[in-house]
């Protein structure tokens, strides 16, 4: 796990670095301190057959996104926030809809400046849910719903900021709620939250990283990458959530999209979950 942490660190910042050089700035040149920009998107893909001999069954799979940030930055001082909504579901003939991608997620980070590019930090992160989800294995057992679970983290760091675009926020001493429903802990343990209890505190170090650049004209990519490790248990066992998203622009409205990504979190699943899809968008920025 050590060595898959710093190979995910080190390929983003190398990464970062090799094509610095070469970013295009995205945002819009703000008319006062603050500077707000978000965008809509529903994305879709859908496939169907009539007396097709080698097989297949139709399906549609869609997803709404909803981006919006909200930023300020005067003097010495610099407040990021980012709200963020994603729901996706899938249908395949003769199967009930499944969901595909479900969340909520809220980030605000403060800065006052220390020198150069560094600041000293604070963040918050709320992450949950919208809907019930179900287990693989038994599609007819429901094991989350909206905010259950939900997660909580905040904690003072640093912050290496070059623009809104290319940022790192490390935090030595974050604290960690993870919140889930009573009746998911009646028989047994529910996302690490003990059986009999609602809530799970940890105390341990964060990571977040944001860089969003130009690959080439109306081609876009933005990587999100947190990590995060628990001091009191299991220090070894890093949470990982990165995720890519391509955006290659057709006209005003019209993208296509390309996501990526993989979470680690050994209290919800001992292994590596992987989202991935590519489809016809429909966007709208506000």
């Amino acid at each position: 796990m050590k060595k898959l942490l710093l190979i995910t660190v080190g390929s983003l910042m190398a990464f970062s670095a090799w094509s610095q050089e070469a970013e295009a700035e995205t945002d819009s040149i703000p008319t006062g301190p603050w500077h707000s920009e978000g965008n809509f998107a529903f994305i879709a893909n859908q496939s169907s057959y009539s007396n097709w001999q080698a097989g297949g069954d139709n399906n549609f799979s869609g997803s709404i996104n909803v981006n919006y940030d909200l930023n300020y930055s005067k003097d010495d001082w610099t407040w990021d926030n980012k709200f963020q909504i994603n729901y996706g579901l899938t249908k395949i003939k003769s199967e009930k809809a499944q969901k595909t991608d479900d969340r909520i997620e809220i980030n605000s980070l403060l800065g006052k400046q220390a020198r150069g590019l560094w600041y000293y930090s604070g963040f918050v992160n709320f992450k949950s849910q919208l809907a019930n989800g179900y287990d693989p294995s038994d599609k007819d057992v429901k094991n989350s719903h909206f905010f259950s679970p939900a997660y909580l983290q905040f904690g003072p760091g640093m912050l290496w900021k070059k623009s809104d675009n290319f940022k790192v926020n490390i935090a030595p001493a974050t604290a960690r709620f993870i919140f889930v429903h009573g009746h998911f802990t009646e028989n047994g343990e529910s996302f690490g939250v003990e059986q009999g209890e609602t809530s799970r505190f940890e105390f341990g170090a964060s990571l977040s990283a944001l860089y969003k650049f130009d690959i080439m004209e109306n081609v876009s990519a933005e990587n999100k990458l947190n990590l995060y490790s628990n001091y009191l248990e299991k220090p070894e066992n890093v949470d990982i959530d990165y995720e890519l998203n391509v955006v290659m622009q057709i006209n005003r409205f019209l993208s296509t999209n390309i996501a990526f990504q993989t979470i680690y979190d050994d209290n919800a699943y001992k292994g590596f979950q992987i989202r991935q899809m590519v489809g016809l968008g429909l966007n709208y920025k506000f």
